[in-house]
């Protein structure tokens, strides 16, 4: 939809009152052949995919809230595929390349922005990690090249080469990697899926599941009724555990909550993402020139969409470490996002042991970027039945089996030695 600026002026002069809705807003008829559960980046990815590359446009995506509210709003924006072992490369690669492609394809501007992600390194130990990251990743056909520390320096002059405590010795870059504007990745999905035929309804909360005389799931119950369902998806985030257990179910998963934070607008001073090696800190700059940043996950399981003084205090302490200009600026809000981590840092996208459910789930650190191969692979599933072919090994009896996936890259604390 394209806008001339006399337009423009209009809709803003109006107090907003004549733009027009970007989808429907529907409501929920009494059965589907699915209904997706999350309205968030992946639950509308997943409906514009099943629509677009499966031709199942009687879907529902249903959202106890407003659309894009949950995490996908209260996230850092960051995309990058430099993962290294093969259960998640070829996955985050498949996502790096969906997104590049999807302005086009959703016809709608999400802003990507492929500035680069810089992992620092002040080690021997960590250098030879990160090299064979990068090999790892170079096998896979995906962009990486290990820097120097006169490299980095030329990247990013600001930083602080000379402590004694944590030299900068280099870095891992990836410059296919870069940041994406949050609402409107969502904003973006939830228009394609609707202009496909796809029910998009709000203030919609599951409150249990209906199931058939054998146990399998064929609908929902909701604040707003029950509705039939051929299958459900489950792409509910950090809330993954609180509702699988509503259908009895006990995920491998943990709730904890991740803060990240925005400064005052600046000028143009990041290059692009920066991640700090000695501790968990990253940082990139908003196209209106915030900072913004994070670090490590609150140390205990939590629903809320808040955090505590200490983890905010080792963030700012990283980001000092790191970058000591940091503390001349202001920090102007801060956030809390719900996270789903898995007992192996890696996500599940699999059928459930009760037919007719299946689950989005587990995505720890790795959410956002993650989210159109989340949605494209979730739409496989739920179409065929099958895995699709780069998201085989995120199986939910790995965690039974002992098929795990260990990965560093995923956001966990390095390991200096």
């Amino acid at each position: 939809m394209r806008y001339s600026v006399f337009s423009l002026s209009a809709n803003a002069l109006s107090g907003h009152r004549r733009w027009k809705r970007v989808w429907r807003d529907a409501e929920p008829a009494e059965a589907y052949d699915v209904v997706i559960v999350g309205g968030g980046g992946h639950g509308l990815a997943t409906a514009h995919y099943l629509a677009r590359n499966h031709g199942i446009t009687n879907v529902a995506v249903i959202e106890k809230g407003w659309i894009g509210g949950g995490n996908a709003g209260r996230n850092t924006t960051i995309i990058r595929s430099n993962y290294g072992l093969p259960g998640n490369e070829p996955f985050y690669e498949w996502s790096m390349k969906l997104w590049e492609g999807l302005e086009q394809d959703l016809n709608y501007n999400v802003m990507v922005s492929q500035r680069g992600i810089v992992n620092l390194y002040h080690s021997d130990a960590q250098r030879d990690a990160y090299a064979r990251r990068g090999n790892a990743m170079r096998l896979h056909g995906v962009d990486a090249e290990l820097l120097s520390s006169d490299d980095v320096r030329k990247l990013a002059p600001f930083l602080d080469f000379e402590s004694a405590r944590f030299p900068i010795m280099g870095g891992l870059y990836q410059g296919r990697a870069g940041t994406a504007r949050h609402d409107a990745v969502v904003w973006g999905y939830a228009r394609a899926a609707s202009q496909r035929g796809v029910d998009i309804i709000q203030n919609c909360e599951v409150t249990g599941f209906v199931q058939d005389s054998a146990g399998a799931i064929v609908g929902v119950e909701t604040t707003r009724g029950a509705i039939r369902a051929g299958k459900v998806g489950l792409a509910v985030a950090g809330n993954s555990s609180r509702v699988a257990a509503l259908a009895g179910l006990r995920l491998p998963i943990e709730s904890h909550v991740l803060q990240a934070f925005v400064s005052e607008g600046l000028k143009p001073v990041i290059p692009g993402v920066i991640t700090f090696g000695a501790g968990h800190f990253y940082i990139s700059q908003s196209d209106k020139g915030g900072l913004v940043f994070g670090g490590d996950i609150d140390g205990y399981n939590s629903y809320a969409q808040r955090g505590n003084l200490p983890v905010v205090e080792d963030v700012c302490e990283g980001g000092m470490a790191v970058m000591p200009m940091i503390g001349r600026a202001r920090i102007l809000r801060s956030w809390g996002g719900i996270m789903d981590m898995s007992m192996d840092g890696s996500p599940i996208i699999d059928a459930s042991p009760l037919p007719g459910l299946y689950l989005n789930a587990g995505w720890c650190y790795g959410g956002f970027k993650a989210t159109p191969a989340s949605g494209w692979c979730f739409a496989h599933l739920l179409a065929t039945d099958r895995s699709h072919e780069t998201a085989t090994a995120f199986r939910l009896d790995r965690f039974e089996s002992g098929h795990l996936i260990d990965e560093k890259g995923a956001g966990a604390q390095p390991n200096l030695h």
